[in-house]
């Protein structure tokens, strides 16, 4: 058996508090950092890390739409427009006042959050599938507004080009330099919502998703706290937005649509909702997904399809893919990867027993 509880007693309210309480914790941590931050970019070329940098971006979205649905229990389909509203923040503060990255990154979260507190307003009457709907109106308004308002969008084509961030006077071109850029931002965003989700918010996001009218009678506000997830939310996909931008160098609505917000429900129902570890294991999913469907198809698909047409099967097959895992999961596994990891986990500690 592996006895990694076996031994360590905890005398202190921050011992017992601690974030990784267990040595066999803290060791897994700095071999994932040194992994990570070292091991990758001198080993991995441009294309892998093209990839894991847009898992990075993905990662803090994934993390904001889990607080509020995991967690809390409110529906959202605009989380890609909160997305946009960060992006063209950062983007006009870069461009018109020519701000670092270290101010237009929080500045693109504080006003998604301003944002998301006024959708969050139809939470404090309405829920389920009624706030979902409202959401998806949010997407829509903010959309329109974004593409229709030239002093905000940059001009017809609702496109601002971003300048790259430059970090110790030194411009990020790179993908191993966006890499080294793009993955602090989401280590930390993992780090805060670990902490958030054990404090008295999360414990008071937790209670009233179980139990709404417990929670209002024990003293929790229900509607402060509705409203707060709703902007915290708001502000990781703010941030993540930002994030995006700095990626493709360029601001435009037409990249946090509609299918964006549907991506990250996806990520969070088969990383595990409710569940930090589950929003990073479905951010890392749903972004490889298409890759890997591609490799397959292009590897095993030319024996059945012919070239001509084997750019469309790839792309329906995503899509069948796509909705296929995400019934999978619902049916099988609801609390999705997390929960599987969960039990691999657990079997090895009590192996070779089986209890």
């Amino acid at each position: 058996m592996f006895h990694r509880e076996s031994g360590y007693f905890k005398t202190t309210y921050q011992a017992d508090m601690a974030l990784f309480p267990l040595p066999i914790g803290r060791v897994a941590i700095a071999g994932l950092a040194v992994l990570f931050f070292v091991v990758f970019p001198i080993v991995m070329d441009d294309y892998y890390l093209t990839l894991v940098n847009l898992a990075a971006i993905a990662v803090v979205g994934a993390l904001g739409l889990n607080i509020l649905l995991g967690y809390t229990g409110q529906i959202s389909i605009g989380h890609g427009a909160f997305m946009s509203v960060g992006a063209y923040t950062a983007a006009n503060f870069a461009v018109h006042f020519d701000l670092p990255f270290w101010i237009t990154i929080p500045s693109g979260g504080i006003l998604a959050a301003a944002v998301g507190l006024l959708v969050g307003l139809p939470s404090l009457r309405v829920k389920g599938l009624y706030l979902a709907i409202a959401t998806l109106a949010a997407q829509f308004i903010i959309e329109w507004t974004l593409n229709h308002t030239p002093v905000i969008s940059g001009g017809v084509q609702a496109s601002i080009e971003m300048p790259r961030p430059v970090v110790f006077g030194n411009t990020i071109t790179t993908p191993t330099e966006m890499y080294l850029f793009l993955l602090p931002i989401s280590v930390l965003a993992i780090i805060a919502t670990l902490n958030l989700v054990r404090s008295r918010i999360g414990r008071a996001f937790v209670a009233i998703r179980d139990q709404e009218i417990a929670a209002e009678i024990i003293g929790i506000n229900v509607y402060r706290y509705k409203l707060l997830a709703f902007m915290i939310s708001s502000f990781y996909a703010g941030v993540a937005g930002v994030m995006a931008t700095y990626y493709y160098g360029v601001a435009n609505y037409e990249a946090f649509q509609l299918p964006i917000s549907i991506d990250y429900l996806a990520m969070i129902i088969i990383g595990g909702l409710g569940s930090v570890l589950g929003s990073v294991f479905g951010a890392f999913f749903i972004t490889l997904l298409p890759f890997g469907v591609r490799i397959f198809m292009e590897t095993v698909g030319v024996f059945f399809v012919e070239g001509v047409y084997l750019a469309q099967v790839i792309a329906q097959m995503r899509l069948i893919i796509f909705g296929g895992l995400i019934i999978f999961f619902l049916v099988v596994e609801p609390e999705g990867l997390n929960k599987l990891w969960q039990n691999i986990r657990n079997y090895f500690r009590v192996w070779p027993f089986s209890y």
